[in-house]
């Protein structure tokens, strides 16, 4: 019996099966979390403001660019607009932003996930498309994340361009652990010239919900839970290309670091949990695109 174990230890399904029990036993329970700290939420901040530095005083004030696509080498925006026009998502992930001395930013007790996505959608015009976006009362009829959806009213001194969301997220990482949230976002859009605008999405509150569509339903505290999502930012930019629109949507969310658990499971490698644990915000970042892609066309493209 030992060698057929050992043989089947070596595969990825026990890796899987390992990672799911894990992950099972180790997060959804509150009791069992980490906290959100005050030196994780320093690092998140310090990770924001130099990421909103980058986009909006470097790369929208460049005359001659605008899309994340310009900003790489011609290689791979090539392979990445091949990827687009063939009709697929194209999602990497980012490379960390640095602090002012070049180095990465530590964040104590948790993760940030940095991702980039893109999709160009067809037969749709910018202006089209933002109106279809901005309609958040309608967003749960599209998008697969999303639950609930609710426009709020604006808060004093908002502009015409500024939306108050409320929105009910359920959030699945490899088929293994799923999530419900009600999250509170300010997004905020902006117009760029001809046939290009961008927009920015911040999470103003995340609670996590146990027994979520049930009568004992209930938030848990902001930064008290499993963890999994305690900021979302989302920076996005569209551009007019022929008669569609090339979308760009870059990602950044916190989360609580490795499991304490991990430590006593010689099974798995770290590297494999925290691959499922980022497979929440790509798996997300993924599917909002494939939604927008799939949705638009029926509300406000050309007929």
């Amino acid at each position: 019996m030992r060698p057929r174990f050992t043989e089947l230890f070596r595969t990825g399904t026990v890796i899987a099966l390992a990672a799911a029990f894990t992950l099972t036993c180790a997060v959804p329970r509150a009791d069992a979390a980490e906290k959100l700290t005050q030196k994780t939420r320093q690092a998140w901040e310090t990770y924001e403001k130099l990421t909103e530095q980058r986009i909006f005083e470097k790369e929208l004030k460049d005359p001659s660019h605008f899309l994340r696509l310009d900003f790489i080498t011609a290689a791979e925006s090539k392979t990445a607009r091949e990827l687009l026009k063939s009709g697929k998502v194209y999602v990497q992930k980012m490379p960390p932003t640095l602090d002012d001395k070049g180095k990465e930013i530590t964040v104590d007790n948790g993760l940030i996930h940095h991702w980039y996505g893109a999709v160009l959608i067809p037969g749709v015009k910018v202006d089209a498309l933002l109106r279809w976006i901005q309609d958040y009362n309608s967003t749960s009829k599209y998008f697969k994340e999303v639950k609930q959806s609710k426009l709020l009213p604006p808060v004093g001194g908002d502009s015409s361009d500024t939306y108050r969301v409320f929105l009910r997220l359920t959030r699945t990482a490899a088929k293994v652990v799923t999530v419900n949230y009600n999250t509170w976002h300010t997004a905020v859009y902006f117009s760029h010239g001809a046939g290009q605008a961008y927009s920015s999405s911040r999470t103003t509150k995340i609670a996590e919900l146990t027994g979520a569509g049930t009568p004992s339903e209930k938030e848990l505290p902001e930064g008290n839970d499993s963890g999994y999502m305690w900021r979302l930012n989302s920076y996005w930019r569209f551009k007019q290309e022929g008669d569609g629109v090339l979308v760009e949507c870059e990602s950044i969310s916190l989360s609580r670091g490795i499991p304490t658990i991990v430590s006593f499971f010689n099974i798995l490698s770290l590297g494999t949990i925290r691959g499922v644990i980022e497979s929440l915000p790509r798996e997300s970042l993924e599917t909002t695109l494939t939604s927008m892609r799939d949705g638009v066309p029926k509300s406000s493209a050309p007929r």
